[in-house]
């Protein structure tokens, strides 16, 4: 491989790789709050509550996230409600923008299922005692449901982090210069199609690793009353 190529596709492709992490750190965010949403909807007592939320699941879970990228980029701009309201059509002229909306949107529904299995998973003996010791609904979940769920959750959720962060790579295909988009860009100037993606793929497993490795810190401090 060209030492002088690497010294020049490395460089841009790092300042790929920061959009990359903004990308993916935006829909993470954004999506596991509407996905722990979506899985307290699911366990609703409510059929109508938990109808709206696994439908949600079903349409983001049963499509493509490109065709999710391309129906809001391309497709939510032509409808003239969207285009009439400066709020909207702000989210969706702008292409990490929609690519954000679309992987937040996307990683929420898996999020939410994720989570449905841990909140599931959790003992009806602590709930039934936390009941009768007279804590709140809020109280109770937060003190008991939420950190036992997600502690049976997060190895699951680590495998989600990174396909979202590997979906990040899709957003190349609606203008967004991240790690992917870079490299195209660098393709086509110096046509060194191996070299430049072999890059590309060695930092996005780079970035892979120290989230998984991340995950796995967080996992061993959540279960560090196990191995004492």
């Amino acid at each position: 491989m060209d030492l002088e190529l690497i010294q020049q596709a490395v460089p841009v492709l790092l300042k790929g790789l920061k959009v990359t992490a903004i990308l993916t750190f935006l829909s993470v965010l954004i999506g596991f709050n509407l996905g722990l949403g979506l899985a307290i909807m699911r366990l609703s007592s409510n059929r109508l509550v938990s109808g709206i939320a696994k439908g949600y699941s079903t349409v983001f879970r049963g499509t493509p996230l490109l065709v999710q990228i391309f129906l809001f980029y391309y497709g939510l701009g032509q409808l003239s409600f969207v285009k009439d309201n400066a709020a909207l059509w702000w989210v969706v002229s702008d292409g990490a923008r929609c690519a954000v909306l679309a992987l937040a949107l996307n990683t929420a529904a898996y999020t939410s299922e994720i989570l449905r299995g841990g909140l599931m998973s959790v003992p009806a003996g602590l709930v039934e005692a936390a009941q009768a010791c007279g804590m709140s609904r809020a109280l109770r979940f937060r003190r008991i449901e939420f950190p036992l769920a997600i502690r049976q959750a997060l190895p699951a959720y680590g495998n989600e982090l990174v396909l979202t962060l590997k979906g990040t790579s899709l957003a190349s295909t609606i203008t967004v210069l991240e790690v992917t988009g870079y490299a195209k860009r660098l393709m086509s100037q110096t046509f060194a199609v191996f070299e430049i993606f072999a890059i590309a793929g060695a930092l996005y497993l780079a970035t892979n690793l120290l989230l998984i490795t991340l995950v796995r810190m967080l996992e061993r401090h959540l279960n560090r009353h196990q191995t004492r």
